[in-house]
């Protein structure tokens, strides 16, 4: 029998007159459908509910405590002897005075200005690293950072306060300070120092004020990324007292 528009809609009238008589003489049907619409609303709020206390626990990240290292002096009691060693090994031929180190860009990278650390005013030294050493200098300051945000420290700025230092520089050094090394690391472009005493907070000159942290917070915190940098076979690090940073040559 040919499916025709006339017969379609006379067997589409019939079908919601039949449904309509049997809602009417069963409306138990009717209600249990309902009910049943309505225990999956509820049952998908519920898991909407428990999704919602379970995101609050992963946003909630307790903050790393601050640890430091067990003794400075043990855990960074690499000589001069070591570090001269290293320095030798993956720094340039000494480097005359600054004009000379102008001409060795090819073999320097100038390491002046980061987010991650501030170069002090040198007196003695100038800003240039080899690459190999550049690169460290880099990667411990970003680890600072790092490490800083888990452990919930406001961010502070390493201080450089040496870096490359001519033969000019090492002598004009060595006059009033005896203790300066005539063949000093800092001569081949591979050594430097970060202060542990003085930070630069890392906040807006425009708005509120950062709350203040402890020298002693930040150096603990700066002690923890220098051991892990040294035991990764990075470089060879001495804590030196008297300067108040950390001594560190690129290996």
């Amino acid at each position: 029998m040919k499916l025709t528009k006339k017969r379609y809609l006379i067997g589409f009238t019939v079908a919601v007159l039949v449904l309509a008589v049997i809602r009417v003489a069963f409306p138990q049907v009717a209600e249990s459908s309902v009910k049943a619409a309505e225990t999956e609303a509820v049952c998908y709020d519920l898991d909407s509910v428990a999704i919602e206390q379970k995101i609050p626990s992963l946003k909630t990240v307790k903050p790393h405590k601050i640890l430091s290292v067990p003794s400075f002096k043990a855990c960074f009691p690499d000589t001069q002897m070591v570090q001269l060693q290293a320095a030798m090994k993956w720094g340039v031929k000494r480097v005359k005075d600054r004009e000379d180190a102008e001409k060795r860009k090819n073999e320097l990278v100038y390491v002046g200005a980061n987010p991650y650390y501030h170069i002090d005013p040198l007196y003695s030294s100038i800003p240039y690293l080899v690459p190999r050493a550049a690169v460290l200098l880099q990667d411990i300051g970003s680890a600072f950072f790092d490490s800083l945000y888990v452990k919930g420290v406001p961010l502070h700025r390493l201080i450089v306060t040496s870096v490359l230092r001519s033969e000019a520089d090492v002598k004009k050094l060595r006059r009033h300070n005896g203790n300066a090394t005539e063949n000093s690391c800092h001569l081949y472009g591979t050594t430097f120092d970060i202060c542990y005493n003085r930070y630069e907070t890392v906040e807006n000159p425009d708005g509120p004020a950062r709350r203040a942290v402890r020298n002693d917070s930040l150096k603990y915190v700066l002690s923890e990324v220098l051991r892990d940098m040294r035991e990764q076979g990075r470089c060879y690090i001495k804590y030196e007292v008297k300067q108040g940073c950390f001594h560190m040559t690129v290996r």
